[in-house]
């Protein structure tokens, strides 16, 4: 590289447009790599960057008053633009258009993350909540310490959390989930069937096949006419990119909104790259295009977005992005864990009694493990992670015998393979 390369690459502006986890590990990991130009955060709330799984956990119950990152960012050389929210990209002009005016940029990085859905027709109805920011987290924590009767809206990994924290707050917990199952999106009937029943051993009620027709104040209207109490509404029925800031821009979205990135994080535009929440990646692991609404993926991708920008784009030793996708749950006195994708699996191995304490659910595609589910047993987790890693193929008998450690359970490769 030329002397002239190098200065060109020191001097390039990397502007991150979002202050969550993967806007935050993007500019970090820019100085890690080597990266010595100008790096501007910018973040649309006022508070410093934070992190957003302690919101539904320990700053909900008032154990945390934030949960700031531990980073010295004027140490590193990195400008906090907060309180600055994004509103377009002009390409052409290499330029972020904010509500503080254009901010010019040689390379940026889209981070903005995800958005809750809202529930249809609660625009303006009070008492109604969302859960995301530290400000969503704020305004609930006062109904917990009342100890208001709550309705939560949704069976998912949010809704299970929040109704959770509500119990342990003494509040009376009502979850209304129109499928006939908890996590009817994210699991086969038969590994969330058993999960209902934590719900009623925490002391919440769960509907299910339950559909809200409309909230007043004070009061959640369902389809069939009955009608529940409620202090507080808290809806958890999704997320999506938060990526309609976007229209206009040039930048190509998937169906569902999502940035789509390539495999080394860019996307359809020059120097323009996207991490985290926001964005989709193709996974040659599984023979499709991912997006990952999870802690980890905003924490993994950032390194190597980082790495190509801090080497001009040109990261031919860089690997291509291809995680295990994985995440973690906290409910009912119970650590869940996830790692994989199991669509296309065509085996399900039952590790454990799902009645029981502990148990785990394997998923094989022609005999290779693809994806894991643990419920308090975190070494089958972990090594169930390296083997989806390593595509290793298990013995059946092997890895449904609970006793057997999931490594124990490996096949001899295949000649050739």
């Amino acid at each position: 590289m030329s002397e002239q390369q190098r200065a060109e690459r020191t001097e390039r502006r990397v502007v991150v447009a979002g202050a969550g986890m993967a806007g935050v590990q993007t500019a970090v990991a820019l100085r890690e790599q080597g990266f010595a130009g100008p790096v501007t955060l910018i973040g649309a709330e006022p508070h410093q960057p934070y992190d957003r799984p302690p919101l539904s956990k320990a700053v909900l119950l008032g154990k945390a008053e934030e949960s700031a990152f531990d980073i010295d960012f004027e140490a590193l050389g990195i400008a906090l633009r907060l309180g600055c929210e994004v509103t377009g990209v002009r390409a052409g002009d290499h330029e972020l258009d904010t509500s503080q005016g254009p901010v010019p940029y040689d390379v940026l990085v889209l981070a903005t993350g995800a958005e809750p859905v809202a529930l249809p027709g609660s625009d303006g109805v009070p008492g109604v909540h969302l859960l995301r920011t530290l400000d969503d987290a704020a305004r609930l924590r006062p109904v917990l310490e009342a100890g208001h009767p709550v309705v939560v809206v949704g069976a998912g990994w949010i809704g299970a959390e929040f109704a959770t924290a509500a119990r342990a707050a003494g509040c009376e917990v009502t979850v209304v989930e129109a499928a006939d199952r908890p996590l009817a999106g994210a699991l086969p009937a038969e590994v969330a069937a058993p999960m209902a029943a934590w719900y009623e051993e925490s002391g919440a009620r769960l509907l299910t096949g339950a559909r809200v027709a409309r909230v007043e104040p004070g009061t959640v209207v369902l389809a069939d006419g009955r009608t529940l109490p409620a202090g507080a509404v808290v809806v958890g029925i999704g997320a999506r990119p938060a990526t309609g800031w976007l229209a206009g821009s040039g930048i190509a979205l998937g169906p569902e909104g999502s940035v789509t990135a390539d495999a080394a994080l860019r996307t359809s535009l020059p120097d323009v790259y996207a991490v985290g929440d926001c964005a989709s990646f193709p996974s040659a692991r599984y023979g499709t295009r991912l997006v990952v609404h999870h802690w980890d993926n905003a924490l993994q991708g950032p390194r190597t977005a980082a790495a190509h920008i801090a080497a001009g784009g040109d990261a031919a030793d860089v690997p291509p992005y291809d995680p295990v996708p994985y995440f973690w749950s906290e409910q009912f006195g119970r650590f869940v864990q996830y790692a994989g994708h199991h669509a296309d699996a065509d085996t399900l191995l039952w590790r454990g009694d799902p009645a029981g304490p502990a148990w785990s659910v394997c998923w094989l595609r022609d005999g290779a493990l693809v994806a894991v589910l643990a419920v308090g047993r975190p070494r089958d987790l972990a090594q169930g992670r390296r083997l989806v890693e390593a595509g290793a193929r298990l013995d059946a008998e092997r890895a449904a015998d609970p006793s057997v450690p999931l490594k124990s359970a490996v096949l001899p490769q295949r000649p050739g393979t």
